[in-house]
């Protein structure tokens, strides 16, 4: 097994001890919660910090900045000394880590992107909000496109082939059932939403290789990987569903290892209400199977956010490793969760979880790592250790330098549009106009006049004809009768129609 990680200290005045996370134990996942304010993001820091020191790469979004500070050493500050005199420990050896940083608009990191047919329709129906008509249709458009061999990388070619299906929807209908305009329509009006938003800036290629996200520096330490996600969480939808699909990334791509020493790569899911928040139902049965599967991958999830209660009991169940920061009590509904989070720690006789949950200070949690033999460990109350590197966000220099000196610098940062749906159609429709196009006329005589029919010379087609019988000989609008013989000689080509008209003109002729 490998060294236990420190995280935090029991601050009992008796007995102190050390409170270890166990790195072969990592990947049966985590929650961090707590009020905001509480300390969570630093914990998150010592954590992926402890878990880089042993080699192993960690993913996780800055949803304020803070985590930036990683890629930079830390320092001692007045408050600091006096909290590691008071737990009785050493200043850690201050250090920066490898750091690359991530951004989904490609400004403050490197920048990621994803393709619509990776995506798929159910990620997609999440993020565009869409109802279970509206997902169907769109899970039809997708079919069509894989059947037509029309690739769906970016947000045009989703909309292209929106278009296309929805004007030939009745060509489709009998193929893949009934295709509704005003489904198409809020698809559609979805696509616009996202790309105000910037999320057209996800959908595209290069697209992110996830084996770019599991490496480690020379001097084997493992590369944190941060997402810019401050302007992110102004689209909290396209947030939480990047997140899942990167998630589901990895569960589909990486190998079965079973139990390792330690994790390939832990997952940190920053503000994970947001994932949860309205799912529909076979989004959260994706989410707990991916969860409770990724672990024989190697894969760690920890979800990080304020309460318990955010992270459905199917989900929740799964998290062994947990970090509880101080909730508050105001309203019965805070009650009741401050209540919900005491249960589910493994109950300690000299501790009682649901007052201490209150009473807790900034930087302070009540802590239940598994033990070696994968149980919970009894909750203690203790302090969180300080970091190594910074505590607080870099400047901009700083991160540009941290992104020049990136494994992956250069590699993302151009993008690529080759032909795909968008283009093809579009090809498909000039070809179609062109052909629909008329040929040009035949050239006219070397006279330079087109030959004409002499006004005086008798008119004998069968118009003519019937024109003089009843007098209209002169006169180029056509009367009604005219206009209905006429539309029955254009029938002549079949017997039964040359019957008919032998029968019409025996009659009048006879009459006349």
């Amino acid at each position: 097994m490998s060294i236990p990680l420190p995280i935090a200290r029991n601050n009992a005045s008796q007995a102190p001890l050390m409170l270890d996370l166990l790195p072969a134990l990592v990947n049966r996942h985590g929650c961090i919660t707590g009020a905001t304010g509480t300390g969570k993001t630093v914990t998150l820091q010592v954590i992926a910090e402890a878990l880089s020191g042993i080699g192993v790469p960690v993913f996780m979004a800055d949803v304020k900045g803070d985590l930036s500070g990683m890629a930079t050493a830390g320092a001692a500050s007045e408050k600091m000394i006096k909290r590691l005199s008071a737990l009785g420990v050493e200043a850690p050896a201050w250090a920066a880590c490898p750091v690359t940083f991530w951004d989904v608009f490609g400004e403050n990191g490197h920048p990621v992107r994803a393709t619509i047919s990776d995506l798929g329709p159910l990620l997609l129906a999440r993020m565009l909000n869409l109802n279970d008509t509206q997902e169907g249709v769109l899970q039809l458009v997708f079919k069509i496109a894989d059947d037509n061999g029309l690739l769906l990388l970016d947000i045009k070619d989703l909309r292209s082939m929106l278009q296309h299906v929805g004007d030939n929807a009745a060509d489709f209908r009998t193929t893949y059932g009934n295709i509704s305009a005003a489904s198409i329509g809020a698809i559609q009006r979805g696509l616009v939403a996202v790309e105000q938003q910037g999320g057209d800036r996800f959908f595209g290629e290069p697209m992110l290789n996830i084996d770019d996200l599991l490496q480690t520096d020379a001097q084997g330490k493992g590369i944190v990987n941060i997402l810019a996600a401050d302007k992110l969480m102004n689209a909290p939808r396209l947030y939480a569903v990047f997140l899942l699909w990167l998630l589901s990334e990895l569960f589909e791509n990486l190998p079965e290892v079973g139990d390792l020493d330690k994790p390939k790569l832990v997952f940190f899911f920053d503000e994970a209400h947001l994932l949860f928040s309205e799912a529909p139902k076979p989004l959260l049965q994706k989410i707990e199977q991916v969860v409770r599967l990724i672990r024989s991958k190697g894969v760690g999830v920890f979800f990080i956010t304020q309460n318990p209660l955010d992270i459905p009991d199917t989900v929740l169940g799964q998290l062994g490793n947990r970090v509880q920061h101080a909730l508050r009590a105001y309203t019965p509904r805070d009650q009741k969760a401050v209540k919900a989070a005491a249960d589910t720690f493994r109950p300690n006789p000299g501790l009682d979880t649901a007052q201490v949950i209150t009473e807790l200070e900034v930087g302070e949690a009540l802590v239940s790592f598994l033990d070696e033999k994968g149980r919970p460990n009894m909750v203690e109350r203790a302090f969180i250790l300080p970091p190594a590197s910074q505590i607080g966000p870099i400047d901009d220099a700083g991160r540009q330098h941290a992104m020049a000196q990136s494994v992956v610098a250069g590699v993302y940062e151009q993008g690529i549009d080759r032909e795909s749906a968008h283009e093809l159609i579009a090809a498909r429709a000039v070809a179609a106009e062109q052909a629909e196009t008329p040929a040009p006329r035949g050239r006219t005589p070397a006279g330079g006049a087109r030959s004409q029919v002499p006004e005086s010379a008798p008119n004998t087609s069968l118009g003519g004809m019937l024109g003089g019988l009843f007098g209209g000989g002169g006169s180029k609008r056509q009367s009604p009768v005219e206009a209905m013989v006429k539309s029955a000689a254009r029938s002549i080509g079949s017997q039964v129609g040359r019957e008919i008209i032998r029968g019409v003109l025996g009659s009048i002729l006879k009459r006349r």
